[in-house]
């Protein structure tokens, strides 16, 4: 897995049956790569995954390979608290033709410690052949992988190529870098900052791109603003991330997906579903995106 840049958590668009919207999402995924985004990811936290079922999942997958059709790489989603069925998602996912590489967080609720994230993540790599990247995400999962646990994994699994770091927490994102590139053994395993708002600081000390919610909305602006940041064009990074930084903070003013939904029902690119437990903004929270959405002058999408 070579890829870095700017990849989309994507939504998962639903019909007022709260049935999967297949034409809603497979015009996303093409609107995504006509915009220029580099990679795409299914069924991460941005797609509601925990409301969808293994088959739900399983078909968002296939759905996302076959209208990306190899332009872009597809990385799957499979976590899991429990081990085995996480194993069991990730053999699942790995056998639909055309997925890149998979995405697993740390196993939620349990709080595992780091000897029982560490076998967690372990038992999932060697079950497969495929790339895996390991999504730390302690602020959704209530625990934490630290460095020295990611590293370990790096040099148990060489199959571990990466780790989206969304802790928030950009010391530990730094130790994270600079840890891999310190270790020979597995200096070439990259990181992907996980939060919009802090990507050009993780790139500025060695981050190899973005996993981004925000560019579910401006795929192309982000793509600009990640693509200069790595090409130390960082005038033109800054000027992006000043202009969108609104955005970026907006789409977590209520619990994400909640915000970045209702923008992209706003510019009628997905109907106003979510699925419980997740629902719409408050009215509060929805007028406040109103303003910063005619603020921006975000583009609806044309009419098909």
């Amino acid at each position: 897995m070579e890829f870095s840049g700017c990849g989309t958590a994507l939504v998962t668009p639903f019909r007022p049956d709260l049935t999967i919207d297949t034409d809603a999402l497979a015009e996303l995924v093409e609107w995504q790569i006509a915009s220029g985004i580099d990679f795409l990811v299914a069924c991460g936290t941005t797609a509601e995954t925990p409301t969808l079922s293994d088959r739900e999942a399983l078909d968002v997958i296939r759905l996302i390979v076959s209208v990306a059709n190899g332009r872009v790489p597809v990385v799957a989603g499979c976590t899991h608290n429990a081990t085995r069925e996480a194993i069991e998602r990730a053999r699942n996912a790995a056998d639909i033709r055309g997925v890149s590489a998979l995405l697993t967080a740390n196993p939620y609720y349990n709080k595992p410690t780091q000897e029982g994230q560490f076998q967690h993540f372990q038992a999932i790599a060697q079950s497969v052949a495929l790339p895996v990247i390991i999504y730390n995400i302690p602020g959704r999962s209530g625990a934490n992988c630290e460095p020295a646990t990611l590293v370990r994994l790096a040099r148990a699994c060489p199959n571990i190529v990466a780790v989206k770091e969304s802790s928030g927490n950009l010391q530990q994102i730094t130790e994270l870098i600079h840890a891999f590139h310190d270790d020979l053994d597995v200096a070439s395993v990259r990181v992907f900052a996980g939060d919009d708002n802090i990507a050009l600081a993780a790139i500025a000390v060695g981050a190899a791109g973005l996993i981004s919610v925000a560019s579910n909305e401006i795929p192309a602006e982000m793509h600009e603003m990640i693509s200069a940041a790595l090409n130390d064009d960082w005038a033109r990074a800054r000027a992006l991330h000043r202009k969108w930084y609104p955005l970026l903070l907006a789409n977590f003013w209520e619990t994400s997906p909640g915000p970045v939904k209702h923008v992209l029902v706003r510019m009628g690119r997905i109907p106003p579903v979510w699925r419980l437990p997740m629902v719409p903004p408050s009215a509060n929270v929805a007028a406040r995106l109103d303003s910063l959405i005619a603020a921006l002058e975000l583009k609806a999408a044309v009419a098909h």
